[in-house]
């Protein structure tokens, strides 16, 4: 069985991704490793046999197909979020020089070499362009001689700490997430307020208080900053939409989308609630959801595709992944997202046909787009970039994609192309792309680990990465949420960010039940990639 896997490299990969994925859902204890669970699989498969590993083209296209999607659906987020980054980032590079100073301090405690000593550093914090500078900064610094035994060091040591690198950033959020009491729920309700499946109802409302006809929806709304969607309404008998430039009457019935606390507050301000339901008269005005499958109307505003004008229509509400999300003129409509229009019902297949409504349709890829954003991500992580003090580095296979992924999901589309994918497809391509990467890098590593863990000082460097990784871990997401108050969300990948570590944001995703983690991931991951790279490269040069 052996052979035959070392054999077959591509039977080796769905071996491990068969079993690894259905053990990632086991839960004990309320937790379960999701999908990381593939790496720890790998381990135990590449440490039967040191031929028994995935070709490293494997791990690198499931790396760049992972941040690549992660980009596109985190892209518009990333650069809203621009204005709380800062902090952030600072908040990075300061715990990431925290753990240069522990990784030094272990150096002299232990009595360490230097090249061990610095791939500790990249191991513990799990950054294989790191290691990779190490390895060219000593191919350039050691004499000819010595060079092939002094390259093995800072791998030894990588291969040593890299899976305490994930498991610790993993243990550390089960510790937060129980520590604080964390309800992933709540959290994304207050990180997005408005945008959650459960806290939206529909309320009609009969206005008998003067106040409510003294100037125009629009001008309510924003005087009053409500976070509500007005939809059917009732003047003297007859049935319509109330638009921005409506004002009501004394007498009027209106139907209104929002969170409870804000109706309660507009009924208060209204008038009354009423008995009738004004969502449940379906005799003039319909309503329908719809898929949003048709390019052209993807990354416009919803005010400039003129429903009410074109189709005397209105949406009162849309559905985004699996949030529901109420809407404003400057909502950005994006592929597969599940409008909810209210119109006359003779308009209806024409409003479907404008939006697009196929389902099929949003479970396919632009090929061109999708691998010409790729291209261009590989293109930019190619680019040297010159640091202060000598240093040239690279974004490489994983910062160029996600750098580019970014830029073009915020972008949404140019001109005819579309960049962004549909949701069911960009989950599919990550998922994908994440068990490839697991996968690989745990075949590759696991005789590594398991035979250089068992050599003199193997255990101590083995206790000084766990160290490192779970002070660096516990600090963040301290100082994070209970100084910076950010939510448990964001912040748990933001610390996968920190590690730019897809298995720790897999996690991360499976524990959140939503996107959140992917902003705070990539709000931080091209900081955080650089600056370990540079620390890496310092600690050598310093011991050196």
């Amino acid at each position: 069985m052996k052979a035959l896997l070392i054999e077959n490299p591509l039977l080796l990969l769905f071996v491990v991704a068969a079993i690894g994925y259905p053990i990632g859902r086991i839960r004990i204890g309320g937790v379960s490793l999701g999908v990381a669970a593939v790496l720890f699989v790998g381990l135990a498969f590449g440490s039967l046999d040191p031929d028994m590993k995935l070709p490293e083209l494997i791990y690198q296209l499931g790396l760049i197909l992972f941040v690549y999607t992660v980009g596109l659906s985190s892209g518009r987020l990333f650069f809203a979020s621009l204005r709380r980054g800062l902090r952030d980032n600072i908040l990075v590079v300061a715990v990431l020089v925290l753990a240069a100073g522990m990784t030094l301090a272990a150096h002299w405690l232990l009595n360490l070499k230097p090249a061990l000593t610095a791939g500790m550093y990249a191991g513990s914090l799990t950054n294989t362009p790191a290691l990779a500078s190490l390895i060219e900064y000593l191919k350039q610094a050691v004499p000819a001689a010595a060079r092939e035994q002094v390259l093995n060091e800072p791998v030894i040591a990588y291969s040593i700490t890299y899976p305490v690198g994930v498991i610790g950033m993993i243990a550390a959020i089960v510790i937060a997430q129980r520590w604080f009491k964390i309800n992933y729920a709540l959290d994304a309700a207050k990180a997005e307020p408005g945008a959650t499946s459960r806290l939206l109802e529909n309320r009609t409302i009969r206005i008998t208080k003067p106040a409510a006809t003294s100037a125009s929806v629009s001008s309510l709304t924003s005087q009053h900053r409500w976070e509500v969607v007005f939809g059917r309404m009732r003047h003297n008998g007859q049935l319509g939409l109330a638009g921005g430039d409506t004002v009501f009457a004394l007498g009027d019935l209106v139907s209104v989308v929002g969170p409870a606390e804000d109706l309660d507050t507009l009924t208060e301000f209204f008038g009354e609630t009423s008995a009738e339901t004004l969502a449940l008269d379906r005799s003039e005005l319909d309503y329908r959801r719809m898929f949003v499958s048709n390019p052209k109307v993807v990354g416009h505003r919803l005010r400039d595709l003129n429903l009410p004008q074109q189709f005397g229509a209105v949406v009162t509400r849309l559905r985004r992944r699996d949030i529901e999300m109420l809407v404003t003129g400057d909502t950005i409509i994006e592929l597969g997202d599940r409008v909810r229009v209210v119109a006359r019902r003779e308009h209806m297949d024409t409003i479907a046909k404008f939006f697009g409504d196929s389902y099929r349709a949003l479970s396919e890829i632009d090929i061109l787009t999708f691998n010409l954003g790729l291209a261009l991500g590989l293109l930019v992580g190619m680019i040297p970039l010159p640091l202060p003090g000598g240093v040239t580095i690279k974004l490489g296979f994983a910062g160029g994609p996600l750098v580019m992924a970014l830029i073009l999901g915020a972008l949404n589309r140019t001109g005819p192309l579309v960049w962004n994918l549909p949701y069911n497809a960009n989950l599919t391509l990550r998922q994908t792309g994440l068990v490839l990467f697991l996968a690989g890098i745990g075949t590759r590593a696991g005789y590594s680990f398991v035979s250089t863990l068992t050599q003199g000082g193997g255990l101590q460097i083995f206790l000084a990465g766990a160290a490192i990784t779970l002070v660096v871990a516990l600090l963040t997401l301290f100082i994070g949420y209970r100084v910076l108050k950010l939510p448990m969300g964001v912040l748990i990948g933001l610390l996968a960010g920190l590690q730019t570590q897809p298995a720790v944001l897999g996690f991360a995703l499976e524990q959140s039940g939503n996107e959140l983690p992917n902003v705070g991931y990539a709000r931080v991951f091209p900081i955080a990639l650089i600056a370990k790279i540079i620390l890496a490269q310092f600690i050598l040069g310093l011991l050196m």
